[in-house]
């Protein structure tokens, strides 16, 4: 049964206050050698065919609606079943991540209070998806920011949206940096990390279990632009979409039908051939 919003924030904020985040979960587990690639996107959906083409194992995708502006052309938000159906049929998997606003909009910026609101939302499209429970959202900080940002504002909001996927059943990811990724393992928030290289200074963090690579290293795919991830973890948050059984209703028996009607319809076949 689906929790209200009462009971959301109530659970949140109890396993907040119990300093349950980042640390009964399972952490994925690096491998320190790359074990193929993924991809992520956001301007449009290429097809399933396509990126098993091209040789990946899946891609991350938003669990998160288009921000206004963007409407006309970041059509890959959000994912949707289709997709991740589509998805698994050509043997590839999916992860989810969380990202709305960005740059003077970023997600960050309300600090708890805004997590508090964006997780829900990240869980309830990430579930339209068919995505299972106990698997992460990965929390975009996509973004090279300071000690202080991240002590006054990050911190604070991926405390809160990590403490609401656990409540729920999930598990967390961040999307940040190496300095962010550092910080949050000395925090203990986050099983699993995607790291992007902006202000990374070339460096990899050991704990990475998906890595983007430079803007440099994008490709197209089936028409869309895509950019390509190094994946160091067997698991890197992947699922396959959770549907239904819906029963699929028996086929009724044809009707009998006699001799004489048999000679019946042979005779108009060859009457009708003959013209």
């Amino acid at each position: 049964m689906p929790m209200n919003r009462r009971g959301f924030l109530r659970a949140s904020a109890l396993a907040l206050a119990a300093g349950t985040i980042g640390v009964a979960a399972p952490q994925a587990a690096a491998q320190g050698r790359i074990l193929g690639t993924v991809i992520d996107y956001a301007a449009g959906v290429p097809s399933a065919a396509a990126i098993r083409g091209a040789g990946h194992l899946g891609a991350v995708r938003y669990v998160s609606q288009r921000r206004p502006g963007t409407e006309n052309w970041m059509l890959g938000k959000p994912v949707t079943l289709a997709e991740t159906v589509s998805l698994a049929q050509y043997g590839l998997q999916t992860a989810s991540v969380y990202q709305f606003g960005r740059a003077e909009t970023a997600d960050w910026l309300r600090g708890a209070a805004g997590a508090l609101e964006h997780a829900p939302q990240a869980i309830a499209l990430h579930v339209a998806a068919g995505g299972p429970k106990g698997r992460p959202i990965y929390i975009a900080i996509d973004d090279n920011p300071t000690r202080a940002q991240y002590e006054n504002q990050i911190r604070p909001y991926l405390q809160a949206f990590s403490a609401a996927l656990h409540a729920a059943g999930y598990q967390t990811g961040v999307y940040g940096n190496y300095h962010v990724i550092e910080w949050c393992t000395q925090d203990g928030i986050g099983e699993f990390f995607w790291m992007h290289d902006w202000g990374s200074g070339g460096r990899i963090h050991p704990r990475t279990t998906i890595h983007q690579l430079p803007r440099e290293d994008q490709r197209v795919i089936d028409g869309v632009k895509v950019d390509i991830n190094n994946v160091y973890a067997s698991d890197w948050g992947q699922w396959t979409p959770h549907v239904p059984h819906v029963p699929v209703p028996p086929v009724p028996p044809a009707p009998e039908v006699s001799t004489d009607q048999l000679t019946q319809l042979l005779n108009l076949l060859r009457t009708a051939s003959s013209l």
